[in-house]
């Protein structure tokens, strides 16, 4: 049994991040941090656009990203949790950067602020096309100088520990869930560990691997909310799934998807079809720079009209040497495979990006589970609503990575650390014999989700889908409950059940609003005051 005060699982932005402020608050306290590959590998290192923050007050304020993000949210978010997090948003900015976050500066020595789909100002801080792999680069340093502070690379966790573990009986109703830590899977020595806790943070991120092609690294699968879907906590909004509207389009095929930032369309990239005519006017005003979710539908429903694999992101017209300067990398993929994106348009399509719903957390990070917090993308924190705002999504880790360990250490010196907790329990259990069995079924769940809980929906798709996953669902959980656990078993039983809240979700929600478009229910739904909009 692993004893510690905190232990957090998850090493993005969301969790170093808590792991900082609250070893830098409580020094006494010692905090471990569980990754799932090799410290540095999460969701926060493939963001490339950057993170928004009001930054220039001259031309720019916080009421602006307030409305910006609201709008985007399409009547879903959570206006006092919005305001919270942009106005304190520029200050974990400022202190990140104090801990060596490098943005890129204009030669007078002011930040570029870049501008992406769905704001109105030039508020995006990045370095390069990288920004994320920047941040989490400065969060691993900075983590170094904190001894109370460990962690512990390839562990896989599996479940979180609550009284259902002690013999006790809890269902969804029940209010006094407690969570006493997590067994997690050691991938060296394949053994799965015990590890108990006053306090549990789930910063897992992503789910995106749910779908066919995403942007998202192959560990987004959707651990977090699955364990505490299981654990009988609170899960919200699971239906809002993000499509990037710009993944690179590769014949060869590849996992992630690389994504084309939303930055080269704020740098000036317009959208075209195959025969080389723009087509955003005729869906918003906003044209290329509209919202996320209206660029995904507006591109998948140009490709459908015309039998077309992709559409063009058009960058002939732009400045080289400033396009090579603000995105290198872009630059080079592009290259790599025969693509000169100053001369040649670029081949992209929507890949599945974000989870906009997830585990359902109060203004300080708190769940429904008692002990248990949780931050980042694997949250329903009321901030992105029924869609994200471009480069929302850093902001949001920081932000509650700080709340907190503000409450966290209020609290915690008064919760005791559980001892009774049984080891993991595998008697009974074989080594799996067919690998296959795992392989292609995770393969028929892509091609399920891809193919009717996608961009556009309709009620027949999502019945066809709920069937074809429960089926999915039987079959795997005969071979949890007779084989020895391993990582890819954990992954594809934690995605059937990402795949059915997801699908289950969108069932229940008789509208179409931000990324959820059902073309049997077209209209919006006012439910404050039970008419259709």
């Amino acid at each position: 049994m692993n004893k510690t005060d905190i232990l957090v699982i998850g090493g993005g932005v969301a969790g170093l991040s808590f792991a900082i402020w609250m070893a830098e608050k409580r020094r006494d306290l010692h905090i471990t941090v569980l990754t799932k590959t090799h410290t540095g590998e999460s969701n926060t290192r493939y963001a490339q656009g950057g993170v928004a923050a009001v930054w220039d007050e001259n031309v720019d304020d916080y009421q602006k990203h307030i409305a910006d993000t609201l709008d985007a949210g399409d009547g879903l978010c959570d206006e006092d949790v919005v305001r919270m997090v942009v106005e304190e948003g520029p200050k974990r900015v400022e202190e990140i950067i104090q801990w060596g976050a490098r943005f890129d500066k204009k030669s007078d020595g002011k930040y570029d602020l870049g501008r992406e789909g769905g704001h109105s100002e030039n508020r995006i801080l990045h370095f390069k096309d990288i920004t994320g792999w920047e941040i989490q680069r400065t969060l691993n340093e900075k983590v170094k100088e904190y001894d109370n502070v460990t962690i512990l690379e390839h562990y896989f966790a599996i479940n979180i520990i609550t009284q259902h573990h002690l013999g006790r009986l809890t269902t969804r109703l029940s209010p006094d869930i407690e969570c006493y830590g997590a067994y997690a899977l050691n991938k060296e020595s394949n053994m799965i560990e015990t590890f108990v806790s006053r306090v549990t943070i789930l910063a897992t991120g992503g789910a995106g691997q749910v779908y066919k092609s995403t942007t998202n690294p192959v560990i987004a699968s959707g651990d977090g909310i699955a364990m505490m879907y299981r654990a009988k906590g609170r899960v919200a909004n699971m239906e809002f799934i993000q499509f990037h509207p710009t993944s690179l389009f590769n014949p060869a095929g590849e996992n992630p998807s690389f994504l084309i930032s939303e930055a080269v369309r704020g740098f000036g990239g317009v959208l075209r079809t195959t025969d080389g005519k723009e087509f955003m006017h005729k869906y918003d005003d906003r044209k290329s720079l509209a919202p996320r979710d209206i660029v995904a539908r507006a591109i998948d429903n140009e490709m459908k009209l015309r039998g077309d694999e992709y559409v063009f992101l058009d960058c002939t017209h732009l400045d080289k040497e400033g396009f090579i300067n603000h995105f290198p990398n872009i630059y080079e993929k592009c290259l790599s495979i025969g693509i000169d994106p100053l001369k040649d348009f670029i081949p992209v399509v929507p890949a599945c990006h974000y989870t906009c719903g997830g585990i359902l957390v109060d203004e300080m990070g708190r769940t429904s589970i008692h002990h248990l917090y949780a931050a980042g993308e694997c949250t329903s924190s009321g901030l992105h609503g029924a869609n994200r705002l471009a480069s929302n999504s850093l902001l949001e880790g920081l932000v509650y990575g700080e709340r907190m360990s503000i409450d966290i250490a209020k609290v915690i010196d008064s919760i005791p650390i559980q001892e009774n907790i049984p080891a993991w329990d595998a008697e009974g259990t074989t080594e799996p014999r067919e690998m296959v069995l795992l392989t292609q079924s995770l393969k028929e769940l892509k091609e399920i989700m891809s193919s009717y809980v996608g961009i556009v929906r309709t009620d027949v798709r999502l019945k066809r889908a709920q069937d074809r996953l429960y089926l999915l669902y039987e079959e795997t959980e005969q071979l949890y409950n007779t084989t020895t656990l391993s990582p890819q078993m954990c992954e594809l039983r934690n995605l059937i059940t990402i795949a059915y809240l997801i699908t289950r979700c969108a069932q229940m929600r008789k509208e179409s609003r931000g990324l959820h478009y059902n073309t049997d229910h077209p209209e919006q739904f006012d439910y404050k005051q039970n008419t259709l909009l």
